[in-house]
């Protein structure tokens, strides 16, 4: 069992990742299309940040329960809150210049991501298998990419891989801050923290809106609190490494968003590259398992 998780469940984390992969999904579709109608992007991480805040902070003064944001970790919400922040932008921005499936698809690279950083950060030496993941994921961002051909926008895929990179690193702040907070302390923090940053740009970029739009921000905003609060919980009863084969479906959604929505239909290139990305994480998940269950702890990895 594995010990970073502060309450192992791990069926129950399984289900809870699977709602949150819909949810995110759902999500990347409202903000997408609200950027369409002329809402900005920093205006949407505005209002996603700010109506989150007063959703749950309303939420838990309304149930009794707004001790349960108490911490003594303020310093580690803050270090959360400036990576999480950053990630935000850089999700965002990939949904916004990349179609939905694509972005989705580079999201995936996040468990390749997560091995660079382990080598980098805790100099874990990485052996033939978690080596073999990553070679695997980058040959299927090459494929998505489509060199040679209608090629991605590279600005986009750029972002898309940033996104990735930053999620990883967010995903071991939130188990970090699981051990010791609850889901709500933790959303409650970040999202209390970078409100008041986002809300700095408001008098540059906000505009007027139509009631249509408004009705997708808002929207766009409670699937975002949703997908927050499922997917801090999720990392409280599951590892990420065992959970996150149910990341994957969001792809399903991510693709039938963009066809029905966006009248996008993915190009043949995707249906290549996307299991090339799946297989590596899939494989990197595999491989923390077993080597999560070995003791001693082996090495090599």
């Amino acid at each position: 069992m594995d010990g970073s998780v502060a309450s192992p469940r791990p069926m129950l984390a399984l289900g809870v990742r699977l709602l949150t992969a819909l949810t995110l999904a759902t999500m990347g579709a409202l903000l997408k299309l609200a950027e369409q109608r002329g809402a900005h992007l920093l205006e949407l991480i505005f209002w996603r940040q700010a109506l989150t805040v007063l959703l749950v902070g309303g939420f838990l003064l309304l149930i009794g329960k707004i001790a349960t944001v108490k911490t003594q970790r303020l310093s580690a919400h803050i270090r959360r809150a400036v990576y999480g922040i950053t990630g935000m932008v850089f999700v965002y921005g990939a949904i916004v210049l990349l179609p939905l499936a694509e972005a989705t698809t580079l999201s995936f690279t996040t468990p390749m991501w997560a091995v660079i950083l382990s080598m980098v950060l805790f100099r874990e030496k990485i052996g033939f298998y978690r080596g073999a993941a990553i070679a695997l994921g980058f040959a299927g961002v090459l494929i998505v990419m489509q060199p040679g051909g209608d090629m991605l926008n590279p600005a986009g895929t750029v972002v898309g891989l940033i996104a990735a990179f930053l999620v990883a690193l967010i995903s071991i702040q939130i188990q970090d801050l699981n051990t010791t907070e609850s889901p709500w302390a933790i959303v409650f923090w970040f999202t209390a923290l970078t409100a008041p940053l986002a809300a700095l740009a408001m008098p540059f970029v906000a505009s007027a809106h139509d009631q249509t739009t408004w009705l997708i921000i808002l929207a766009m905003a409670l699937c975002g609190a949703t997908a927050q609060m499922l997917l801090t919980t999720s990392l409280r009863f599951g590892s990420a490494a065992t959970i996150i084969i149910m990341d994957y479906t969001s792809l399903i959604w991510a693709t039938l968003f963009g066809y029905f929505i966006f009248e996008r239909v993915p190009p043949a290139t995707l249906a290549i590259g996307a299991p090339l990305i799946i297989a590596s994480g899939l494989l990197v998940a595999w491989r923390q398992r077993v080597l999560s269950k070995q003791t001693p702890a082996p090495t090599e990895a």
